[in-house]
């Protein structure tokens, strides 16, 4: 369910950052399972909204795979920094911003099922001018760490698949770089805080159960520990969002049930401020 305290929130925040020359470009952050795109596709509904998602403009497999070749293995699997292609992004949002009445303008979908995006000709399309422009995804705003915190791993995946930081290293150069410069396109971003990356499993694992219609306690013997093995992929920068690291407008506190606890402002008189502190545990 929707909390439609936050679908009013993202509404007024696109007002407030319109200008006459373009819509504004809003973001919602969040980890795997906060709600993020559930939110972004309410927007779209309540007012005449263009949405997509961060998961639309993954690379082809074609491209992952080139990538790995060249930086390392683990790029074959898409989500981290460097896995994106923003310069699809960057179009897609010049497209509607420069859209008039009557023109149509496509927006890109990724096939999670085949791992590949889908085929230009299977894009949905939006129609007309938007009032606004919605971007979900599950690091927009994430900031870079120093060398000394990437260089320690913190999960089972890291130690043994990346034990010399290759991967990390690699994706936080390119967070650091072509990823800020698109996050800076922003004219405000949400942040959906978990309260814990603890939660994020239990989250992962009941969107896999609605995909296969059971329960979460239903899923099929060694699937929780798959999931637990596959978001350690993104762990590192979840919890460094979670610890702080993270330029948002707005900062929305769930709880494990992703209700809203509270919502802040970071910084009143700073569009995109840094949270100043991590998020209690």
């Amino acid at each position: 369910m929707i909390d439609t305290a936050l679908t009013d929130l993202i509404v007024d925040l696109a007002a407030a950052r319109a200008r006459p020359d373009r819509p504004p470009l809003i973001g919602v952050s969040g980890s795997q399972g906060s709600g993020k795109t559930t939110l972004a596709a309410a927007v779209a509904r309540r007012i005449n909204a263009a949405a997509f998602s961060l998961d639309d403009v993954y690379l082809t497999q074609a491209e992952r795979r080139t990538l790995a070749a060249a930086a390392h293995p683990l790029f074959l699997v898409r989500g981290p920094p460097g896995t994106h292609d923003l310069d699809l992004a960057d179009r897609t949002v010049a497209a509607l911003r420069a859209a008039r009445d009557g023109d149509e303008t496509p927006l890109p979908r990724f096939d999670k099922l085949r791992d590949e995006r889908a085929p230009e000709g299977e894009w949905p399309v939006f129609r007309g001018r938007p009032e606004a422009v919605v971007i979900d995804g599950w690091c927009l705003g994430a900031l870079s760490q120093d060398a000394a915190t990437l260089a320690a791993s913190i999960n089972d995946l890291e130690r043994d698949a990346d034990p010399h930081a290759i991967w990390r290293s690699y994706a936080d150069q390119q967070l650091a770089g072509r990823y800020q410069a698109f996050f800076a396109g922003f004219d405000a971003i949400v942040f959906l805080a978990a309260p814990a990356f603890e939660t994020v499993l239990d989250w992962r694992c009941e969107q896999e159960a609605g995909l296969l219609g059971v329960t979460p306690d239903q899923l099929p013997d060694g699937r929780r520990a798959e999931l637990a093995r596959f978001i350690q992929h993104f762990e590192r920068i979840t919890r460094h969002m979670l610890d702080g690291g993270v330029r948002a407008d707005v900062l929305v506190r769930l709880d494990d049930r992703r209700r809203t606890l509270a919502i802040e402002t970071p910084g009143e008189h700073e569009k995109g401020a840094a949270l100043a502190a991590p998020i209690p545990r």
